[in-house]
């Protein structure tokens, strides 16, 4: 990894790991690739810490389905769960793919970095 590449990628995972919507799976792996970066296990935590990204950024439709649900309002509350797809389908209607969350934000950026 070229190395204005590596440092923009080190200082987008210390802000994810900050995140308040960063999951504690996804910290544990940006942990990881963090404490291999300059070591021999710096390749092996790169494609384990792109596979967790993949898995935890979340894509607008399922956040729209999930806010939507009885599930999403018990755990956002109703009121929440109103503002989160009444905003998720504005931003899906001028081209979102993804959550404009914090963290989503940050996976997004970091998955075309390391992509």
């Amino acid at each position: 990894m070229e190395r204005d590449v590596l440092n923009q990628v080190i200082d987008k995972t210390k802000a994810l790991m900050e995140a308040p919507t960063c999951c504690a799976e996804l910290k544990e792996a940006a942990k990881e690739w963090l404490d291999a970066v300059g070591t021999n296990d710096e390749d092996r935590q790169t494609e384990r810490y792109l596979r967790e990204l993949k898995e935890d950024i979340m894509p607008i439709d399922q956040l729209i389905a999930f806010a939507g649900s009885e599930d999403g309002k018990k755990y956002f509350g109703e009121e929440k769960a109103a503002e989160i797809v009444g905003h998720s389908n504005t931003i899906k209607q001028q081209g979102a793919a993804y959550c404009d969350c914090p963290a989503c934000m940050l996976v997004e950026e970091l998955i075309h970095l390391l992509s």
